[in-house]
């Protein structure tokens, strides 16, 4: 049975979900609009993958959800969230679930005070994707494992989604445990954010010449993991990050390149924050979050 999805984000991630999700003639309707929009329309999405192969598949789009879904998968940066979601109304989305795919965890409050409550359902993808120009796709990286928090209220209409990503291509994980969803990621996913960006350096660069700061910031974000409900461990962490490819950057390395806005609150920020509730020291962490702070005021004085 076609699964109906609408897609919030058309960048690297949400692109890549969307498209592998059209190839399988699921009903795909892109949420954006101005040129990128126009784009897609006319010229659909072109995918070059490491993974799932190179193709080509015609979308839908529209500027705003008037229909309801089966799920809407939300990929936009955390600092678009907000705004974004107005092309969600809540009316409109019926009792589809809403599935972010975002960086950090403190989204998930955002979209459950907005949505109902057991509908948002947590979600993780580790891939490295990227827009290179509106409706162009390119994902590298040898992996791009799915997980999804399985809630009870919805196992059913979970399940089915998941069913649909894994025949998409995916390695899909359904987990119980909602706050190791959040953060088995992100314990990966902030050191190497934070270091990536910090030195302007891909992974094998950082694991090698600030290999003392990497092990540190994992230790650190495992602990605000530990604080949250999440049982995480920073040496299994540290062996991922040991396994990925030298020349891996991560999307905050890259938009800090282009010159695009960062979502470091949303990553460094929330770790921040989220030490500071449970009375957890994060030193390494902080001065990194401190620098990249600076350095973002300093680029914007004119």
């Amino acid at each position: 049975m076609t699964l109906s999805v609408a897609v919030l984000g058309a960048g690297g991630v949400g692109g890549l979900l969307g498209a592998l999700l059209a190839r399988v003639d699921d009903d795909v309707t892109f949420l954006t609009d101005g040129p990128g929009a126009e784009a897609l329309r006319e010229r659909g999405v072109e995918v070059h993958s490491r993974l799932f192969g190179d193709f080509h598949v015609a979308v839908e789009v529209a500027g705003e959800l008037d229909h309801p879904v089966d799920a809407c998968l939300v990929a936009v940066k955390a600092f678009d969230l907000e705004a974004s979601l107005r092309r969600i109304p809540p009316e409109a989305l019926g009792r589809g679930l809403v599935v972010p795919f975002l960086n950090g965890f403190e989204h998930i409050g955002l979209l459950r005070d907005r949505y109902p409550n057991g509908r948002v359902v947590p979600a993780s993808i580790r891939v490295e994707s990227a827009r290179v120009s509106a409706g162009h796709i390119v994902q590298s990286s040898p992996f791009a494992p799915i997980e999804l928090a399985l809630r009870p209220d919805v196992e059913d209409d979970v399940r089915r989604l998941g069913d649909h990503l894994q025949r998409a291509g995916f390695e899909v994980t359904l987990r119980v445990d909602e706050p190791g969803v959040l953060w088995d990621k992100f314990v990966f996913l902030a050191p190497l954010a934070l270091l990536t960006t910090h030195a302007n350096a891909p992974a094998g660069v950082v694991r090698t010449e600030r290999r003392d700061e990497l092990t540190a910031v994992v230790r650190e974000v495992a602990s605000g993991a530990r604080a949250e409900g999440a049982d995480v461990d920073p040496a299994a962490t540290i062996a991922a990050l040991d396994g990925v490819h030298g020349t891996m950057t991560s999307s905050m390395q890259r938009d800090a390149a282009a010159g695009r806005p960062l979502e470091l609150e949303a990553i460094g920020g929330s770790i921040l924050r989220a030490a500071a509730r449970a009375g957890v020291e994060v030193p390494c962490t902080g001065r990194l979050v401190q620098d990249l702070r600076a350095r973002i005021t300093t680029a914007k004085v004119p």
